[in-house]
């Protein structure tokens, strides 16, 4: 078998990084182990001193993990990457490994409420300080720069009001004053996005998401370049010890091989129902990346290649109106998880981002009526249908 360089993505995600044991197997394997064995205390002293390949220790690395690691890297166009046991652990890593005490950080303010944790009190507590701008304004970056700037981060688009920034904007600013960006795609999935072609120097992605998305198992995953992910990541990863399950990385890799039918058509459901919603008498305000009523609709032509598989949707009548709306769907479910199989919905202002004070939320257009609902692979007319008697009832 070829290296697949040239394969297109939905190739490389059914064949890339698969190792084969001598068995020969079809579906890759599962090595549920702890560690490994050596013929010999000479092999295990080569392997400790890497001057012999093979693993060592699963908290290290583990084969289910790597092929994992490194199929995520052939459809990213990643040099490397570590898969983590969550999406938090993923951007944890990826920001507290880019500064040391006494660096600064600029990130965008619009973040997931655990995100704006670790940036606005994790980081200062470790001395390292930190500015919240607005994403989509690159004045508000450059603003934002001091003399000790080393990193920038952002969601694009934004959880869950969908902003858009301008990555490789972003990216071309942080090289001038030689920063790294770190961006979470998450939101957009390596099939709609490519952060690193746009420009940025790391990608994080909690793979529980569109990754997994069938809502089974948690994972994340880092990707960057090999000398950044050795320099950096490498000693804090071996560590710490923040690693993959060897069987989440496997259910991952089936994942991973549905994942562009997958996101296609609940992108194209997605689109069909923000057409829907738009204008609606029970709607106040809908928010689409793939609309050209979106107000970043020029950066979402630019950098992306759809729209997206979620909704920000405000429905009339504040947190009432939006609990009523809620509770009267009957398929799409309550959940604050999103890139399911199954569609959800959630009330960010009580579940997501409820830790922000009324005024961060109101700064974020979270307001008491918003809903974000992620768009699952249910037959759309009838995903339609729910929303608008659902609606017609909370009214």
């Amino acid at each position: 078998m070829t290296n697949g360089a040239n394969w297109k993505p939905q190739t490389k995600l059914v064949h890339g990084g698969t190792l084969r044991s001598g068995f020969g197997e079809t579906s890759e394997a599962i090595y549920l182990t702890q560690g490994f064995v050596y013929d010999t205390a000479e092999a295990a002293e080569a392997r400790f001193k890497g001057e012999a390949e093979g693993f060592i220790y699963s908290r290290y690395a583990n084969p289910t993990v790597d092929m994992f690691e490194k199929r995520m890297c052939a459809l990213e166009g990643a040099e490397d990457a570590r898969a983590t046991a969550s999406g938090m652990a993923a951007v944890a890593m990826a920001l507290l490994c880019s500064v040391k005490a006494g660096d600064h950080v600029v990130a965008a303010r619009a973040l997931f409420g655990s995100c704006r944790w670790i940036i606005e009190k994790q980081m200062p507590a470790y001395g390292v300080e930190s500015t919240l701008v607005d994403g989509t304004d690159l004045s508000a970056w450059e603003k934002g720069i001091r003399p000790n700037t080393k990193l920038f981060f952002l969601e694009s688009p934004t959880n869950p009001t969908l902003e858009v920034a301008d990555i490789a904007a972003v990216a071309k600013l942080a090289d001038s004053i030689g920063a790294r960006l770190v961006v979470d795609n998450v939101f957009a999935t390596p099939m709609q996005q490519k952060p690193l072609e746009l420009g940025a120097h790391v990608v994080v992605y909690s793979a529980t998401k569109h990754i997994d998305g069938q809502g089974r198992c948690l994972g994340g995953i880092v990707l960057s370049d090999k000398e950044w992910i050795e320099k950096n990541l490498h000693d804090y990863f071996r560590h710490t010890g923040p690693s993959l399950s060897p069987f989440n990385a496997w259910t991952l890799l089936k994942g991973l091989e549905t994942l562009p039918l997958r996101v296609r058509q609940q992108t194209e459901s997605a689109g069909r129902i923000a057409d829907f919603l738009a204008g609606h008498t029970h709607v106040e305000r809908l928010i689409y990346p793939g609309r050209a009523d979106h107000p970043q609709a020029d950066i979402v032509k630019k950098q992306m290649k759809g729209g997206s598989t979620l909704l920000c949707i405000d429905v009339k009548g504040g947190k009432q109106g939006a609990f009523a709306f809620q509770n009267a769907l009957e398929i799409i479910r309550i959940s604050n998880n999103l890139g399911d199989a199954k569609s959800l919905i959630t009330h960010p202002a009580t579940t997501t981002h409820k830790n922000l004070t009324e005024e961060a939320r109101a700064e974020l257009g979270i307001n008491p009526g918003t809903v974000r609902l992620s768009v699952g692979l249910e037959d759309v007319d009838d995903l339609m249908t729910d929303i608008d008697r659902a609606l017609s009832r909370a009214a």
